[in-house]
């Protein structure tokens, strides 16, 4: 039976401001103590923003790339590991729109849900000896066949939002004569699931990137994805994760907001009147400025193309180059603030062991460059 869903709220930007707000509040709490964000997940969730990339088709809003960098750069604003748990679980929407794979009955039970309380959801793809899959390779994670679905056995490491999880869409083989690989859409309540707490992390602390192990955990016969031949697998559709990024824009504010904050605030001795006052300090926060600038319009100058059709053929190198410039800012942050900059008290430390996280995310900056390199050279 299908379950009927009248429409998906409408997200309410105009709090957006306020949830900002309250993601910061905790977010130096969660980093420090490796907690998960629940309330920062139940903020983004009561504002109707886990859904925005519903299709209309299911009663969503729809949104297109352009706006779901926006919304996380905002986020990252408040906090980055919330904001990074709402882009897996957005991307999610965002591939069933463009080219659906989940049974529809099984997704429009997680719409449903999704009216009434946080519903995440990630592709757990990553293992301890495959590595990435955007690489190559077969997943040692195996999909047996019983008389009623499937029973999944494996590890997936890295599982953002492990513990904040509802659903988890898991890569895996299955045990067949002629293996085919896919997704595996598994409730996080179902017997069989232990979650590790292995993620202790330099950056995004708070983002429960654990080890999920999978022993037997049973599967509905319909409950997968994309399942085929590895010959017969599509490629990875980038232009939504070119919204990714876009999350470190926010951390890179904020690491400018505390550097401006400080250079007003303090007036040594010996100058006595603000490091604001001196060139030294304007030049390098200008250069700071420049490089977020730079950053912003190469991703949200991509994504608004993308959104009029373009194809996102560049999208692996606009992250490349945003994600360098970011990093590139927050360092120079930290080496206009000397000491202050890394103490353990202010943020911004905490801002720049956040934004190295960008260099992880796939397509990682080898791939791009190599791919680029080999299309030029032949």
């Amino acid at each position: 039976m299908t379950t009927s869903v009248a429409t998906v709220p409408a997200p309410d930007l105009a709090v957006l401001p306020s949830i900002v707000t309250g993601l910061a509040a905790r977010a130096g709490e969660h980093d420090r103590e490796g907690t998960f964000p629940h309330e920062g997940v139940e903020l983004v969730h009561a504002a109707g923003l886990l859904t925005t990339t519903v299709h209309p088709r299911y009663g969503g809003p729809g949104a297109g790339v352009l706006d779901t960098a926006r919304l996380l750069a905002e986020l990252g604003r408040g906090d980055p590991s919330v904001a990074l748990v709402t882009a897996m679980t957005l991307f999610v929407h965002a591939g069933q729109a463009t080219a659906p794979s989940w049974p529809d009955d099984v997704y429009r039970e997680v719409l449903a849900e999704s009216t009434r309380r946080p519903v995440l959801i990630n592709a757990l793809r990553v293992e301890p000896e495959l590595g990435s899959p955007t690489r190559g390779g077969l997943p040692a994670t195996i999909a047996r066949r019983t008389s009623d679905g499937w029973r999944l056995s494996g590890r997936k490491i890295y599982s953002t939002g492990s513990v904040g999880l509802r659903w988890m869409i898991v890569w895996a083989r299955t045990d067949e004569p002629e293996p085919r690989v896919g997704g595996f859409l598994v409730r996080a309540d179902s017997p069989g699931i232990t979650i590790e707490p292995t993620w202790d992390h330099l950056g995004l602390r708070a983002s429960a990137s654990h080890d999920v192990v999978f022993t037997d955990v049973p599967v509905p016969s319909g409950a997968t994805a994309g399942l085929s031949t590895p010959d017969k697998q599509r490629p990875p559709v980038l232009t939504f994760p070119l919204a990714l990024p876009a999350l470190y824009l926010g951390v890179a504010r904020n690491a400018l907001d505390w550097l401006t904050g400080f250079l007003r605030e303090r007036v040594p001795s010996g100058l006595g009147k603000p490091l604001a006052t001196l060139p030294r300090f304007q030049t390098g926060v200008g250069e700071i400025a420049a490089r977020i600038t730079g950053a912003q319009e190469i991703l949200f100058g991509l994504a608004a193309r993308v959104d009029d059709g373009e194809p996102g053929t560049h999208a692996g190198v606009a992250k490349v180059l945003a994600t360098r410039l970011l990093i590139e800012a927050v360092e120079q942050a930290v080496a206009l603030a000397g000491n202050p900059g890394l103490t353990h008290g202010n943020p911004l430390q905490r801002h720049y062991r956040d934004v190295l996280c960008s260099r992880v995310h796939t397509p990682q900056d080898d791939a791009v460059l190599t791919g680029l390199g080999r299309s030029i050279l032949g």
